[in-house]
């Protein structure tokens, strides 16, 4: 007997193209039930004592990591990305929910230096409804973060997991949801749709989402339509800028796990190189080296719609003068594979390093200084992530401070100290999406002013008398 979906969600795997499943699609009557049930879950949450909150997110973790191995292997049927890469997706968001778990309770306000007569203090609160929009190219860490912190500071969430994962999204819920009260966490499976009608909700109080540009722009514009706040954090086009003075293949070997690690579908990859003339012959020798090592065992793109993205890049890029050293072809075989691909001979007005490409590819301009390539770099519509290597702190210093960026990551591609947090400037998003800080996007201050009444004189006597 064959299924009638009117609605649904068909995944596809991107290694053979066989069909993994299907999850119906939310209608716009559950969009609108599940953000009323959210709004008259969210007080009695919110009255919770925190440490009460904590304790449910550190049961909700513990559930995830007795089965991270099946969820891993959900996220790796339905994304492509590699079990031991998944497994550690998987795990990095355990560790999420717990570190919430255990910055809730202890999140703060201050007091206020007011009169003698008087206290006055600043009090964090829970903003009301967050509707959470996540990615599929690390799902699970990213879910973690923005549900745990939303959930821990009192907020009740209504969940859309990326149409490309449904599945590792539903699963995820299963694992915490019952760790809460009913209607505390929700999740709704949909295409692009469902996530724009949560977005245009005027019961919603916060949409956090993370994923592409021109989705955060339209939720940005449907925020400031309802008065919700808009957390974005939606990609970039970062830049790493290679000085004259580091080890060419060792600076080959960084730009390489930053262009083509998780087949460069990761927000803070690698999308533009700039390298200066002195070592960028030897440069591009070993990155052309190491690609050929990254493509003995490939890793598919999500789907063949990003395939089909990623190679519009590169074949414009060649058309305008690009030189294609490895790679650059749609190969000959099941699944949507994309070769690791290096690009001589790029400029800055190719789409190539004008825009996010979201796939295996290295795009390399050769610059005459380090200064040059600075510049370059500067100037983008973007502003997430950097990297710059370097032997001189002077040029270190410079670059750091003049990169309009979030993040800029020194003579390390990837890497940094936990609790970090950052915040993305114009198309890369706004607001605080990680980290301790996040706490204070998903919260907001009521500022209290407790001053002495003057007492009746009736009332007075009375208390005299009892």
């Amino acid at each position: 007997m064959t299924d009638m979906r009117v609605d649904a969600l068909d995944v596809h795997s991107p290694v053979d193209g066989q069909l993994i499943g299907w999850l119906p699609t939310a209608t716009d009557e559950d969009v609108a039930g599940s953000v009323l049930t959210a709004r008259e879950a969210q007080p009695g949450w919110a009255a919770t004592p925190a440490a009460e909150r904590g304790t449910a997110l550190k049961a909700a973790a513990r559930a995830i990591r007795e089965h991270a191995a099946e969820l891993a292997d959900v996220l790796h049927a339905e994304t492509g990305r590699p079990a031991t890469s998944a497994l550690d997706g998987v795990l990095a968001g355990v560790s999420t929910l717990e570190q919430y778990a255990e910055l809730g309770p202890v999140h703060r306000g201050r007091s206020l230096q007011g009169s003698p007569d008087a206290a006055d203090f600043m009090v964090p609160g829970p903003r009301g409804v967050v509707v959470a929009l996540t990615p599929w190219n690390d799902p699970v860490a990213v879910s973690c973060g923005l549900v745990g912190a939303a959930l821990v500071t009192g907020n009740a969430v209504v969940h859309k997991p990326s149409e490309r994962c449904p599945h590792t999204g539903v699963l995820l819920a299963q694992l915490m949801v019952d760790h809460f009260p009913p209607g505390v966490l929700q999740s709704l499976t949909g295409d692009a749709s469902v996530g724009a009608a949560l977005a245009a909700s005027p019961h919603v109080d916060v949409v956090a989402h993370v994923g592409g540009t021109a989705t955060g722009r339209s939720i940005a514009a449907a925020c400031a339509r309802t008065g919700a706040k808009a957390l974005l954090e939606n990609g970039g086009n970062d830049p790493l800028l290679v000085d004259a003075d580091v080890d060419p293949v060792w600076a080959a070997e960084q730009a390489a796990i930053g262009a083509f690690t998780n087949a460069g579908q990761l927000c803070t990859s690698v999308e533009r190189i700039f390298v200066h003339q002195a070592v960028a012959e030897e440069f591009l020798a070993a990155l052309c080296e190491q690609a050929r090592r990254w493509n003995a065992d490939p890793q598919p793109l999500v789907d063949l719609r990003m395939r089909e993205h990623v190679h519009a890049h590169v074949a414009e890029a060649v058309a305008d003068g690009a030189h294609p050293l490895v790679g650059g072809e749609v190969p000959d075989r099941e699944g949507a594979y994309y070769p690791a691909t290096v690009l001589d001979r790029c400029t800055p007005d190719m789409r190539v390093m004008r825009e996010e490409t979201f796939g295996p590819v290295a795009p390399v301009r050769v610059v005459a200084s380090f200064e040059d390539g600075l510049a370059e770099a500067c100037v983008d519509e973007h502003g997430l992530a950097a990297t710059v290597l370097t032997g001189s702190m002077a040029n270190a210093q410079h670059a750091w401070r003049a990169l309009p960026v979030g993040t800029v990551k020194v003579n390390a591609v990837f890497g940094g100290a936990p609790g970090g947090a950052a915040q993305p400037r114009r198309l890369s998003g706004t607001g605080f999406g990680y980290g301790p800080e996040l706490l204070d996007e998903l919260t907001t201050v009521k500022v209290v002013h407790l001053g002495q009444a003057q007492i009746h004189p009736s009332s007075q006597a009375s208390r005299a008398a009892s």
